[in-house]
């Protein structure tokens, strides 16, 4: 059956779901429009275009096989209708006609439609400051922004920026501007973490710490006040705490959903943005469909309405949308909520529910950490990864995976595995059994994951009491009143450095001379068990526990996780 299908928007949804119903239905007309001159470019690849890692802004707008995807493209090869500068003025569902304007010329026309597909996007979330219009203040929207902040600092107009807001744009752009160019970079951020309630306080302290050795500045529970320059360039932003030098800014402070078209024309709109949307991605009009970073989706984990603006996942709705429009009945279950974010030479990645998270939906949640080898210890070439897992105490359930490590694939790898079966809900015996494609290069023959959720089992079952390295900080910090013995489990060449360095507070017996040297640690103080991981001061604690012990804490992750965590002992 032969249709006209009109898709408001030209970057992501848009593109996907025009080009799925051309091949189903090559019959059918399809008019694809966007205000902008720029369509179906790679918006999360901007930071790296600033970092030099992605060398010319035009491979953002290019396919694999090096075409770019302009107007011109869409209608020879994909067979697509494409009104670029053209903005969408207003739906009228009765006529079933969208109006239209061309924002060069101010030229009006309306296109007729059988069924339309909503593909708006989101925009910046913008603070309204003084001084945001100035030179050298930018917002991270689209390529021709990317270009703008690259050509100032590689002709060396920037010595100085700051950034606002520590989130994924944030984060990334930061790296991009330290590592790759030197400028002296500054996040402020209002909240007091890095990626706020997508990880706990000490993942983001790890990555915090090692964004600072990379050369960026933090500054956190902040407000930005003001943005200050002069002869209409930025020279300085100044906070509620604070002035800080910089001849460029860039705000990250999120984004919004570009649904107010969709809520003029009496669709549901939630009341702070964002189209509702049914499991086969239609509105609450039959013949109007919606997708991508201005609508709203099922959180499978708690079965509410969520934002999840991602270039993944609009790519992933728009080919469902196109099935639709053919006659299909395609669905979009939901989202668990995944994310990944380079930091340097390692990465921050999660999936499902923080504990923040987790208990602020109403879940009886706890939360262990677990630094340990991402491959067979004798590998040659293995490398430290951290990762919490976020349980329900009840009902055993997992409902998250938070991570640090290294850049490579080892870390997102055991994210992903965890993000497929999360929606299935799987419990902690799940997690303990899942199978791992095991060789020593790539895994353990007991993978972390699988040790994760064994932790989380000793948690649970209360066999396992013990903090991660922010509760270590806080008992080392007071370790002159708080009464604590904190004993060193490790073999005595790698406690000594430490002993020496505080005879006073740290005492060394190895996990395996614990059972014949218990006369020396004492049973009237609190014990703090550390060792690298975490592993063989677990052993020490049971070991403690059967012999009358019963004030004792394990400090999970160990020195692994307290050194990335920044405490100097």
């Amino acid at each position: 059956m032969s249709q006209h299908i009109v898709v408001i928007g030209g970057v992501a949804l848009g593109p996907k779901a025009a080009c799925r119903l051309k091949r189903l239905e090559p019959e059918s007309t399809v008019t694809m429009i966007d205000q902008s001159a720029l369509i179906s470019y790679g918006g999360c690849g901007i930071p790296y275009y600033v970092s030099g890692d992605v060398s010319d802004a035009i491979e953002l707008s290019q396919t694999s096989f090096h075409m770019v995807r302009d107007a011109k493209f869409f209608k020879e090869v994909k067979g697509i209708d494409v009104q670029i500068l053209t903005k969408a003025t207003r739906i009228d569902r009765e006529k079933k006609c969208v109006e239209v304007e061309n924002v060069t010329t101010g030229e009006k026309a309306s296109i007729n439609y059988d069924k339309l597909v909503i593909a708006t996007g989101a925009s910046p979330r913008t603070l309204n400051l003084p001084g945001d219009d100035l030179q050298g203040v930018n917002y991270v929207c689209n390529p021709d922004d990317a270009v703008r902040i690259r050509e100032a600092i590689s002709k060396g107009q920037v010595s100085n920026a700051v950034i606002v807001g520590a989130g994924f744009i944030g984060l990334e752009m930061a790296e991009a501007l330290a590592d790759m160019w030197g400028v002296g970079t500054t996040v402020v951020e209002i909240t007091e973490q890095i990626m706020p309630r997508l990880v706990s306080p000490a993942l983001a302290t790890m990555g915090q710490k090692h964004m600072e050795k990379g050369g960026v500045t933090f500054h956190f529970g902040e407000t930005v006040t003001a943005i200050e320059g002069e002869n209409g360039k930025v020279t300085r932003v100044i906070t509620n705490k604070r002035t800080l030098d910089a001849e460029a800014v860039i705000i990250a402070a999120g984004v919004v959903p570009n649904s107010d078209i969709a809520k003029e024309a009496g669709l549901n709109v939630h009341d702070r943005g964002g189209v509702f949307v049914d499991e086969f991605m239609r509105t609450n009009d039959p013949d109007i469909y919606a997708g991508g970073d201005c609508c709203l989706v099922k959180n499978l984990m708690t079965d509410q309405p969520t934002y999840l603006p991602l270039g993944s996942m609009a790519n992933r709705q728009g080919r469902i949308i196109g099935t639709n429009l053919a006659g299909g009945e395609s669905r979009f279950d939901g989202v668990i909520g995944s994310f990944v974010v380079k930091l340097f030479e390692t990465s921050m990645a999660g999936t499902g529910m923080s504990l923040e998270m987790a208990q602020a939906a109403g879940f009886d949640a706890i939360s262990v950490l677990l630094t340990q080898i991402d491959r067979a210890h004798f590998y040659p070439t293995k490398e430290l990864m951290t990762l919490e897992m976020v349980v329900d105490k009840s009902t055993r359930q997992v409902l998250g995976v938070q991570g640090f490590g290294s850049a490579g694939d080892a870390m997102v790898g055991r994210i992903n595995t965890v993000a497929a079966i999360l929606k299935t809900k799987p419990t902690i015996d799940d997690i303990s059994n899942v199978e791992i494609a095991y060789s020593p290069p790539f895994a353990a023959a007991m993978d972390i994951l699988n040790t994760l959720a064994n932790f989380a089992d000793n948690a649970v079952c209360g066999i396992s009491h013990g903090v991660g390295p922010d509760g270590f900080k806080e008992l080392w910090d007071n370790r002159e009143s708080n009464e604590c013995y904190f004993l060193d489990c490790r073999e005595k060449p790698d406690a000594e450095p430490v002993m020496e360095r505080n005879p006073e507070h740290w005492h060394n017996v190895p996990q395996g001379e614990v059972r014949q040297r218990m006369d020396e640690i004492p049973k009237d103080k609190q014990l703090v068990l550390i060792c690298n991981t975490g592993a063989r001061s677990y052993e020490a604690q049971i070991t403690l526990a059967a012999n009358g012990y019963e004030n004792v804490i394990n400090v999970h992750g160990g020195m692994a996780s307290i050194k990335k965590y920044g405490v100097e002992v």
